[in-house]
């Protein structure tokens, strides 16, 4: 049997105790699931993605990770922690990164960042960049998109903020996010129905159609949409291709995930990527207060960069 290595800690993140997990979180289960198999996948999560797991998650990476030793047919933890270090579970790891990461999002979520969106940032580019060419060019990111709905809102708003000028423009979204899946099924921009019903009607009328899979009623997004959007995988924490700039950027609720150092990190390319006057969007609990001085706060969670 293969010994599972007890690595250092994240930071922030991993506790010191290296003892079995309490009874009534090893007991009575499929597979034996120890701290040490614990403080090993936290510490690859943290080097892969920046992400720390906290002790309190021992629950969901046991109930996530029991799915897939059932999938791979391994008989413990021991064997599946041996693989991801192996070079024949290289593509492993992308599946423990997407079984662990959390994708929590909806149809107009935050309301108030895109009626800002709508009412202050898009007149104010509009502004900035009609005359620089006959085509003004435009670049929004959703960096942690999810399954896609945080992308195709910010489309919606775009596309009926400008109405048939939008022609006109070079305006594209960047969609990224690091769960592969999620991107797959962002760029396939099909949903259960009633996940749909946060779209304001007017925009649900116009912006999606209806259609059925296997007997259960489904919304998908209109072309219109999917042509401004380009979905592509991203670690935030990994080099990025992209050049920018960006006249602004929504990643809310990534940054709690991250420690100082990697919030640090990505605020400062953030910041790089920005237009001066750029808009950036956080989640309802984060903030920008210790970590960056290049922004101002313009309004809840909505940060100008200086």
């Amino acid at each position: 049997m293969t010994t599972v290595p007890s690595p250092s800690p994240a930071p922030d993140s991993a506790p010191t105790d290296r003892g079995a997990v309490p009874a009534a979180t090893s007991g009575r289960r499929e597979f034996p699931f120890e701290r040490r198999h614990f403080d090993f996948i936290a510490h690859m999560l943290y080097q892969l993605a920046g992400i720390a797991l906290a002790p309190h998650k021992i629950e969901m990476v046991y109930s996530r990770l029991a799915r897939r030793l059932r999938d791979l047919r391994l008989s413990d933890f021991d064997t599946y922690c041996a693989l991801l270090e192996s070079e024949e579970g290289a593509n492993e790891v992308g599946f423990l990164v997407n079984a662990l990461t959390t994708n929590l999002t909806s149809f107009f979520r935050e309301s108030h960042h895109f009626d800002f969106l709508a009412k202050t940032a898009v007149p104010e580019m509009r502004a900035r960049h009609t005359g620089e060419s006959s085509h003004p060019r435009l670049r929004i990111w959703s960096a942690g998109c999810s399954s896609g709905q945080e992308p195709y809102t910010i489309a919606m708003v775009l596309a009926s903020s400008f109405g048939p000028e939008l022609r006109r423009w070079d305006a594209k979204i960047l969609a990224t996010d690091i769960d592969t899946h999620m991107v797959d099924t962002a760029r396939c921009g099909v949903y259960p129905a009633d996940l749909a019903n946060s779209i304001p009607a007017p925009l649900r009328d116009r912006f999606t159609r209806r259609q059925r899979e296997g007997g259960e009623p489904m919304v998908a997004m209109e072309e219109e949409l999917k042509r401004l959007i380009t979905f592509k995988p991203l670690n935030l924490l990994e080099r990025w291709p992209m050049k920018g700039p960006f006249d602004a950027i929504f990643c809310r609720n990534v940054l709690i995930y991250f420690d100082r150092v990697g919030r640090t990190q990505v605020i400062g390319n953030f910041a790089r990527m920005l237009e001066p006057g750029g808009y950036l969007f956080l989640g309802h609990s984060e903030s920008l207060y210790g970590v960056s001085d290049r922004f101002r706060q313009t309004g809840p969670t909505i940060y100008r960069r200086l």
